[in-house]
């Protein structure tokens, strides 16, 4: 068998993976009607919409097969994103890369595979809306249009799913998407025992920019801070942009000493695009954080709660001196 190899662009992959906030989502009628769609139009076993993260393919969308996951190692759409068109497989016994795969030995008997790549907006392949078969199959050119063509739908799903869970001028998650996504990286960190830290972030002398410069630039510093922060931080952390000049990141898997770690990474590569930009002002933030108890878990909101009350006791600080 051969495993899946990593795509060279895998950081930026599965940062635009994460950005959908799609992942360990209940089912929706928009993903399934499609796979409905491709089951019977194709007259296959399975259609699946197949998301492809660090260690497992995830199916957002499953029309004839019971499994939810599969280990990324043994997926055929660890392969399928490799490449830019579809990954066609007549019958998987005869293709030394599939025929002592787990799938094709043992349940579900893949023999006929073909796996259309999702793209992100962007351009990243995080999945495949992907044809699944017990028995060898043919597969022409008109069976691959109409293919494509149902991938378009799922990838256009895809695009409204992120867009209704990130902020349109950052482009980073809006608060609904936050607490998504929080609520389920919290949970990881309990069921691991491992810690994670809120940094609640409120932008310094934001107003004065809008005065001063106008609501266009401080649209521009909006946007700047946020691409700062998505450059700073670790790509398993996640930012926010919480609504006016507020922002938050969640770093799991990191205690308050590493959080600060890298919020004093993100202050001096802020301080860098200070002194490159050079547009009349200076972007400052003042911060709280807050460290999450495994043992003692505490909700998101209640995080929010504790690293908004430290930020404003440190800002009016600032403010008395």
């Amino acid at each position: 068998m051969k495993e899946p190899g990593i795509p060279p662009d895998e950081v930026q992959r599965l940062s635009a993976l994460k950005s959908l906030d799609v992942l360990d989502t209940p089912p929706e009628e928009r993903f399934d009607r499609v796979t409905r769609m491709a089951k019977r139009m194709f007259g296959v076993e399975a259609a699946l919409v197949s998301l492809v993260d660090e260690n497992r393919q995830w199916f957002k969308s499953s029309a004839g097969l019971d499994a939810t996951e599969t280990p990324r190692n043994v997926s055929f759409c660890g392969h399928a994103i490799l490449g830019d068109d579809i990954l066609y497989i007549p019958n998987a016994l005869a293709d030394e890369r599939f025929a002592d795969n787990p799938l094709v030995t043992g349940g579900p008997k893949i023999r006929f595979y073909a796996g259309c790549p999702l793209r992100a907006v962007g351009g990243a392949k995080v999945g495949t809306l992907c044809l699944v078969d017990s028995a060898p199959r043919d597969f022409d050119q008109e069976d691959k249009l109409a293919l494509h063509d149902l991938a378009s739908m799922v990838e256009d799903e895809l695009s409204a799913f992120q867009n209704a869970t990130t902020d349109e001028l950052t482009k980073i998650s809006n608060r609904r998407g936050f607490l998504q996504l929080a609520a389920y990286g919290l949970s990881f960190c309990v069921r691991h025992h491992q810690p994670a830290t809120l940094a609640f972030i409120d932008l310094d002398r934001f107003k004065p920019i809008n005065d001063n410069f106008g609501h266009a630039e401080g649209d521009r510093a909006l946007a700047a801070f946020a691409s700062v922060m998505r450059s700073s931080f670790r790509s398993t952390d996640l930012c926010a942009r919480l609504g006016g000049d507020e922002f938050v990141v969640l770093l799991t898997g990191a205690n308050k000493p590493e959080a600060q770690a890298v919020i004093d990474k993100f202050s001096a590569q802020l301080h860098d695009y200070n002194a490159s930009a050079r547009r009349g002002y200076d972007l400052a933030f003042s911060y709280g954080v807050e460290e999450f108890q495994p043992t003692a878990p505490q909700s998101v909101e209640a995080l929010l709660a504790a690293g908004d009350a430290q930020m404003y006791a440190i800002k009016a600080a600032k403010r008395r001196h």
